[in-house]
């Protein structure tokens, strides 16, 4: 919807002074205000505007009042006549404006160049840096197209420069070794055969591979996606991990140039045959390979990582199934020992007071005698549970993982900032150390090794560790303690404390902090609105927490729907379910409104009229490329891979539609034209076409509030990240698309491709900090799973809040805002507990907001920054973000319990996104929703193009509901009850099903808004 101004933007922004007033002398009616309205949005902009739809109609009332002109009269003003065309002239000699010659779109290409392009390659964000820019230097943008035109000229100009500085950074022999990875088979096995022709050796009668051919497999090899969790995926991922390695490419090659840079090169390389990649000039052909291999190799170490900590978890998870099973099976087994057990159970229960000797023993047959021999039995058998799942777990390593296992360590280089760690880091080079100088046949350790094992190997791994050798000393035995290295450094490693060299998720975590925090300080608390003072910022926190905690004291006697009373079970808190609201009547005759008026739409129809009216596919062109076919047909192509990839029918059936492109085009397209990035911009679009098109009348002034959950995908498992997890148990192996959807009219700002076992917390941040779109998200409504300590407390510093329904409510405690009679609250005792520690706070404030100001900038995914935040973490920002946490939680529980409103909002909010989801499974009906790939960008790039599809559904529908309350009969029906459940998220008048037809020509008759401006 489009924004309501205030006050404050109408008397600063659109005020006419004095000077401007006698600008309007001789003007009378239409001319006089559209002449007005030109000077101060020109002024505002730096351009004029293309008509009336770009003035806010409160500007326009405020302008007409200042000029004494009625605002109706501008409907009589002609935008592209004469007089409008010497009306610019007159605004660009009072302003000083002119417009964009060729010398000057020169200049401001040489300027993005040398400012803008050497770290942002997106199209969209250089364009909004050459606006303001043009706007600084007093000049009025050029036509759409010669915009494209600066825009790729910059780029260009700014890759020449780069790419010049990086190939001449590489040594000789470094570029020989990398054009070997691309060289053509042929002409390398002739030069070859030319060789031994010239120098025979003996012996070489054997045919044998030749260098290039060996260099297309290794390059092959390189670019394959990691399988599934596997000894052999470990041996892959290591032989491509040493193959970039031998290769010599300097690490600190690209030290200075920017990620986003980093990360185009990259892309180009991963959809380009050797072929093309030869056919680049000398320094461009360089530069693309030297950031893909410096890009892969941290991508595969990430891989060997999450391999490390995958597979030692699968070890762990499988002794823990394999002993519990064992331990059913011996107590089903063993006739008598149930009866025994439950006849110790009942005379306990019958009898707690009484003494073991009293109770137990005369029930149990035999007495004492019998409970003895069970445990001389039990003793025999097998010790601890723990300690029988750690031989289970020293089996299947020795048996299967440990060679895996050892030679990821033996390619990874870890490291630690922290002392106690140390310990760690000799174990491992222990272990590397065995591998290259002895064989598995060496069982033990040599006497007088330094072997750390405090703080390494589990205490119950610690005595199946030691066995003494035939001389009858006591050694340590390789395998177990690798088992226990290895068990502890996935707990270290999945909390950072130690880190991968070379890695990029995995790497040192003082590089995901801002480097200019300490020079910028005052700067970064202000854009996070905190107090630099620590003291202040805990007493307006505890401030807040009192004031809450009080009214919800208060007011207490008088809500009938909570009580808070002590109970030996259940919690204290006693919450009553919600009251159902009134059921929307007139929304049913609505859809059906919609329904008769435009039929039943195919889904492929409304994405062409989303993608004319809104020209969001215009983001999958790259600035300055030449598309070699006719934009129209680029335009037919995209529509139809979107379609096939969102509704997951594939791209082979759509192709067999009505349209005229075979499969290979729509491939073509699909792999040079369709990225996660372009995916995203897309749907981007289209959501802020959404909000442009909406009436505030109908559909509020604007929302700030967003709604987050995620739902299951089946997929493909031969990869690192489809997961089973027990949440999802009718399901197969899967993966989680994590929803951003703004509550007002369900339209999803931002999507995320998630593992079964991920914190739901860092999605619910990144998609409120990340999604880019004209929205402001202030508010997250989410469920239990995304409502952690950590979470309340990072949303606090960031300034949005975090609304959350508990599945256990009953057992929430309330924190205390201090100590003392003054915060006593006698009718909240029950759900209190402790007092907030404001010295912790106090003590890491800076580090805190380190941490903030770090996710704001996005120096670092979010994820990666609350990964050092887990429970078996000693981080001191960790125990301040819980604090704060805490007492956020507090805050927020105590406004929501005794706010019945804001329970109903909390639901209402989160049946948007559930509603979402439901939608979503109608759409993507092909292969049953399954997600039909084990690369990850593909499935990103399928789950982005059922977004889009869901986002032109609901822009369509939108428009259609706008359109159908327009007419008179529909003027006064629609209760305030039925605005409350309006949505345009319906599929009554949409089928995805049928013939695939694409027809430009069979255009919806809506009425929106004019079509996207060109500058």
């Amino acid at each position: 919807m489009a924004r309501v101004l205030d006050e404050d933007e109408l008397v600063g922004h659109w005020t006419l002074l004095d000077e401007e007033m006698e600008l309007l002398a001789g003007r009378r009616g239409p001319t006089k205000l559209a002449f007005a309205l030109m000077l101060k949005f020109h002024q505002l902009h730096g351009r004029f505007p293309r008509g009336r739809g770009e003035l806010p109609d409160e500007a326009v009332e405020y302008v007409a009042a200042a000029v004494k002109v009625p605002a109706s009269d501008l409907a009589l003003y002609e935008w592209d006549g004469r007089t409008s065309k010497a009306h610019r002239t007159d605004i660009r000699d009072f302003t000083g404006f002119r417009e964009c010659g060729v010398e000057d779109a020169d200049k401001a290409a040489e300027w993005l160049a040398r400012n803008v392009c050497k770290s942002e390659r997106r199209a969209d964000r250089v364009r909004t840096a050459l606006l303001a820019h043009l706007k600084d230097e007093q000049i009025e943008p050029p036509s759409n197209q010669r915009m494209q035109r600066i825009v790729g000229s910059a780029l260009d100009q700014s890759d020449k420069a780069l790419t010049l500085r990086i190939s001449s950074r590489i040594s000789d022999d470094v570029i020989q070794r990398m054009f070997t990875l691309i060289a053509r088979r042929r002409e390398a096995a002739e030069a070859a055969d030319q060789g031994e022709q010239e120098s025979p050796e003996p012996g070489d009668d054997d045919e044998e591979e030749t260098p290039a051919s060996e260099g297309a497999d290794v390059f092959a090899a390189i670019r394959e996606d990691p399988g599934n969790v596997s000894v052999t995926t470990m041996e892959k991922e290591v032989f491509k991990l040493g193959a970039i390695k031998a290769i010599g490419l300097p690490e600190d090659v690209f030290d200075d140039i920017a990620p986003g840079v980093l990360l185009s090169w990259r892309a180009r390389v991963a959809v380009s045959s050797p072929s093309h990649l030869r056919r680049h000039g000398h320094e461009l052909r360089v530069t693309l390979l030297a950031a893909y291999l410096h890009c892969r190799r941290r991508e595969i170490t990430d891989a060997l990582v999450d391999l490390l900590i995958t597979t030692v978890h699968r070890i762990n998870a499988r002794a823990d199934t394999k002993v519990t099973e064992e331990f059913i099976a011996e107590l089903k087994r063993v006739s008598g020992k149930e009866n025994i057990l439950f006849k110790m159970t009942q005379a306990a229960l019958e009898a707690p007071e009484e003494t073991v000797s009293e109770a137990i023993y005369p029930v149990v047959p035999g007495g004492v005698d019998t409970l003895v021999a069970l445990w001389h039995e039990y003793q025999h058998k097998g010790t601890s549970y723990r300690q029988h799942r750690q031989r289970v777990f020293k089996a299947s390593y020795t048996n299967h993982y440990r060679a895996g296992l050892i030679q990821m360590v033996e390619a990874l280089e870890f490291g630690s900032t922290n002392t106690m760690h140390a310990p760690m880091m000799t174990a491992l080079g222990l272990i590397k150390r065995y591998k290259a100088e002895t064989t598995h046949r060496t069982k033990y350790y040599a006497t007088g090794e330094t072997v750390p094992v405090e703080g390494i190997v589990p205490a119950e791994l610690a005595e199946l560790m030691y066995r003494t050798d035939k001389n009858g000393r006591q050694r340590i035995l390789r395998s177990v303690y690798e088992c226990g290295v290895f068990q502890t450094l996935r707990e270290k490693l999945r909390c950072k404390e130690i880190w991968v060299h070379g890695a990029y998720k995995w790497r040192n975590p003082d590089l995901d902090l801002p480097a200019d925090f300490e020079d910028k300080r005052e700067e970064n608390y202000a854009r996070l609105r905190k107090p630099l003072q620590a003291k202040l910022f805990t007493a307006e926190l505890l401030e807040e927490m009192d004031a809450e905690l009080s009214a919800l004291h208060d007011a207490l006697p008088s809500l009938p729907w909570l009580e808070i009373i002590e109970r030996k079970k259940g919690g204290a808190i006693v919450l009553s379910p919600l009251e159902p609201l009134p059921e929307p009547r007139n929304l049913r005759k609505l859809k059906a409104a919609v329904r008769s008026r435009w039929g039943v739409v195919p889904l492929l129809d409304m994405l062409t009229e989303t993608a004319l009216r809104t020209g969001c596919l215009d983001a999958l062109i790259p600035a300055g490329t030449r598309l070699g076919m006719d934009p129209t047909e680029f335009f037919e192509r995209m529509l139809l891979v979107i379609y096939a990839l969102g509704t997951g029918a594939g791209i082979r059936s759509v192709a067999a539609g009505e349209h005229p492109y075979s499969e290979e085009d729509l491939r073509y397209c699909r792999r040079w034209f369709l990225s996660v990035p372009g995916a995203r911009q897309v749907a981007k679009t289209i959501a802020n076409a959404t909000f442009a098109a909406r009436q505030s009348a109908l559909w509020g002034e604007g929302t700030t509030a967003v709604a987050s959950d995620s739902t299951h995908f089946s997929a493909y498992d031969q990869n690192i990240f489809t997961e089973y997890h027990s949440r999802y148990k009718r399901a197969k192996r899967g993966v989680l698309i994590y929803w951003t959807v703004e509550t007002a009219g369900a339209m999803a700002i931002y999507s995320q491709h998630l593992t079964c076992s991920a914190s739901e917390v860092h999605a619910m941040v990144e998609g409120a900090m990340r999604h880019e779109t004209n929205m402001n998200a202030e508010t997250s409504y989410v469920d239990s799973h995304g409502a952690s300590l950590i979470g309340f407390g990072i949303t606090r510093l960031l300034n949005f809040d975090l609304v959350a329904r508990f599945k256990q409510i009953n057992v929430m405690k309330l924190y205390l805002p201090g100590r003392g009679d003054r915060f006593a609250y006698p009718l909240l005792r029950p759900a209190l507990t402790r007092p907030i520690r404001p010295d912790i706070i106090e003590n890491n404030y800076d580090l805190m907001i380190k941490y903030a100001t770090a996710i704001r900038q996005g120096t670092a995914s979010t994820e990666a920054l609350l990964r050092r935040f887990q429970g078996e973490t000693t981080h001191p920002a960790y125990s301040a973000m819980l604090e704060v946490g805490c007492a956020q939680r507090t805050i927020f529980l105590a406004r929501w319990l005794r706010d019945r409103d804001l329970q109903h909002e909390t639901e209402s909010g989160l049946n948007v996104v559930e509603n979402y989801n439901g939608v979503n499974d109608y759409i993507r009906f092909g292969k049953r929703g399954e997600l039909a790939s084990n690369r990850r960008e593909e499935q990103e790039v399928a789950m982005l193009c059922l977004m889009i599809l869901q986002s032109s559904l609901g822009y369509i529908n939108t428009l259609m509901i706008q359109d159908c309350l327009a007419e008179p009969e529909w003027a006064e029906v629609l209760t305030d009850v039925d605005r409350r459940g309006l949505t345009p998220l319906f599929t009554t008048n949409m089928t995805p099903y049928g013939t695939v037809q694409l027809r430009r020509d069979r255009r919806l008759d809506l009425t929106g808004p004019p079509p996207p401006p060109e500058v």
